[in-house]
């Protein structure tokens, strides 16, 4: 059984054929970098790499290369191959007879499983899974459950895939020479950093973290993003996509110096299918424009941020909370396909049921794997209208006790069935100005919110400024966007900041103490004159369709939060302090595994610390797994990256 293969207007089509090697593999080009099919079109037949092209496009001689997905159009099927030696698997020590080979990236403890000849790295890490890396091989590393020490972790040749002990060449210097003639050869639209207009291309939503991109490309197609995808990988350039460019890490821009941009400002399609409720969103389209889009031509909402100008590439690969996602669930709960670029230039459809895996990945770390051209998202008829309500309390901030029983009293009612279910949703703000704020969205007419919430809501607070206003949906989302509009340019956005922001996932089990919240509370009083605001939005909660989910549903691992908090702080000065506000939380609360949010990105983390945090060891395990088998030269990098 193998697979055949065409590409018809730039999408690849797989289907299932019993017959030998197509003889098209004696005319095309023995691959010399390890990748097959794609662009290049490249054979791994005779090549030092392995014989088999894995459905990822990439040559290597184990399971996942010439098994049941082998992609015989661009090598044999049979596991032949020459495979490359290394240190680390020349002589890998004989796997204990009691252990087994993992299989799912777990190992030692009570798993009965040891890393040695598996494919995700030969390292069991103090936590229990299987990679190569400092974070398995080093500190806490289980030595009867594999190799520890440098140049361990490698997977050993016999059951390698690319990018391990049978990886291609390493990547060539990197040169934005050599990407300028490969897009100019492909007519591929860019700039370079002498060129006019580069400066505008670059500026980051984040002022303080201004990366300079070697080349910014500008596609006005599928086909020009697969191209500029293979021309960063031959000129040894690290590729990064911008949707909206919010990132608050700049990431966006790269998160270092030297890496191709590609902008995807041209890619703006919002085309709604109102038969089945599905919108077609190009990868550039903002938040606004897309809530206009979809309301404007079916009345239809979707889960998505308040803020316009952020771009869907982040905000729905990552999470994505407004208020109408207890309701609704998270911005990437809605994505039900998308067209993705793969490292190797090849375009695929990814469903539930079409590249599964890849999939999955998408959402929760899009961009460690690709880049996603179109979004496949479903929408449902808007409410006709909402109701927004708002509690600025009066000195709240000037107390302790009051500080803290008024949380502690908010905190119950978020738990209390009687009073909260899937129609209400809301967030506390806070700042250094002295204000509390209690604001949210509930699904029901000011009556029923004045007669079932509101009583018990704001029992033992004290005094506020209230607002409660029923409002078309429409008119709701300007509202919440703090905007006159929702509607943003599709080019020329120039919203900045200069900020440093941090997030703490609170777990359902546990909430916040009330020593948490004394210690909180001092902390906060030693801002001085540093500008700083905190948002605690109520993620869980009775009837939350955000924690319905689970890590089986997408690669996000937040799906067992009461709140998470965004500590935002302006300017450099704030930078000890808001690692403050974290560090103050986590001490008070030791017992609790607290985590982070993927949307409010920490550039302080490094990459060990990041994976951890935001995707926890299991979800992890399986994303690095899957970076092997697609990008495993890492042409989609940023600090905290997949694989890094």
């Amino acid at each position: 059984m193998k697979f055949l293969v065409s590409v018809t207007a730039g999408l690849l089509s797989v289907g299932f054929a019993d017959a030998s090697p197509a003889p098209l593999l004696a005319k095309r080009a023995v691959s010399t970098d390890g990748s097959c099919g794609g662009a290049n079109q490249f054979t791994c037949q005779g090549s030092s790499f392995g014989n088999c092209c894995s459905q990822y496009g990439w040559c290597g001689s184990s399971a996942a290369h010439c098994g049941a997905s082998c992609n015989s159009a661009f090598g044999t099927c049979t596991g032949t191959t020459k495979p490359v030696s290394s240190k680390a698997s020349s002589a890998p020590a004989a796997t204990p007879t009691s252990l087994k080979v993992s299989t799912d990236a777990t190992c030692g403890g009570k798993t009965g499983n040891t890393c040695l000849g598996s494919t995700f790295g030969q390292c069991c890490s103090a936590s229990g899974y299987c990679g190569s890396t400092a974070a398995y091989c080093g500190t806490g590393c289980q030595s009867n459950a594999g190799l520890c020490g440098s140049n361990n972790g490698t997977p050993s040749s016999s059951s390698s895939q690319a990018g391990s002990s049978s990886k291609p060449t390493p990547s060539p210097t990197p040169s934005s020479g050599g990407a300028s003639q490969c897009l100019n050869g492909k007519n591929i639209p860019y700039k370079m950093t002498s060129d006019a207009g580069y400066s505008d291309l670059i500026a980051p939503y984040n002022l303080r973290l201004p990366y300079k991109p070697a080349v910014v490309v500008l596609p006005t197609t599928n086909q020009h993003i697969q191209d500029a995808v293979v021309c960063a990988a031959q000129a040894g350039l690290k590729v990064q996509p911008k949707s909206g460019g919010h990132s608050y890490a700049s990431f966006s821009s790269g998160g270092k110096d030297g890496s191709m941009m590609i902008d995807l400002q041209s890619f703006q399609t919002i085309n709604l299918d109102k038969s089945s409720g599905v919108a077609t969103v190009g990868g550039g389209v903002r938040l606004g424009n897309l809530a206009d889009g979809i309301f404007t031509q079916g009345k239809a909402a979707v889960s998505h941020g308040t803020c316009p100008g952020v771009g869907i590439g982040g905000h729905y690969t990552h999470g994505g909370y407004s208020h109408t996602s207890r309701n609704w669930g998270l911005a990437m709960d809605q994505v039900v396909g998308a067209d993705f670029v793969l490292a190797n230039g090849t375009l695929i459809k990814a469903t539930s049921s079409q590249n599964p895996e890849i999939f999955w990945a998408i959402r929760g770390a899009a961009e460690s794997f690709g880049i996603v051209t179109t979004f496949y998202v479903q929408t449902r008829p808007a409410p006709d209208s909402i109701t927004y309500f708002a509690f600025a309390f009066n000195g709240v901030m000037d107390s302790k006790t009051t500080f803290t029983n008024s949380f502690l009293h908010i905190q119950d009612v978020a738990k209390n069935a009687s009073v909260v279910d899937n129609k209400i949703s809301f967030g506390v703000y806070l700042d250094g100005y002295g204000s509390f704020t209690l604001s949210g969205a509930y699904f029901g007419s000011v009556a029923d919110f004045n007669a079932k919430v509101k009583p018990e809501l704001l029992r033992s607070l004290p005094s506020n400024t209230p607002t409660v206003q029923n409002m078309p949906y429409y008119d709701y989302l300007v509202k919440v966007s703090g905007e006159t509009t929702i509607k943003v340019p599709r080019s020329g956005y120039a919203e900045h900041d200069n900020f440093f922001a941090k997030s703490l996932t609170v777990p359902e089990s546990s909430g916040l103490t009330r020593t948490t919240l004394n210690t909180l509370f001092d902390y906060l009083k030693t801002a001085g004159s540093v500008e700083y605001y905190i948002i605690i939005n109520l993620y869980g909660g009775p009837g939350s369709a955000i924690n319905t989910k689970d890590t089986n549903f997408a690669a996000y691992n937040d799906r067992d939060s009461l709140w998470v908090l965004q500590n935002y702080g302006m300017t450099g000065a704030s930078l000890d302090f808001v690692n403050g506000i974290n560090n103050a939380v986590i001490k008070a609360q030791p017992q609790t595994k607290f985590g982070a949010y993927l949307n409010y990105l920490d550039p302080s983390y490094d990459a060990a610390t990041a994976h951890q945090l935001y995707y926890g060891d299991a979800v992890y395990a399986r994303l690095a797994a899957l970076k092997r088998q697609v990008d495993p030269q890492s042409v989609f990098w940023h600090p905290q990256a997949v694989g890094v």
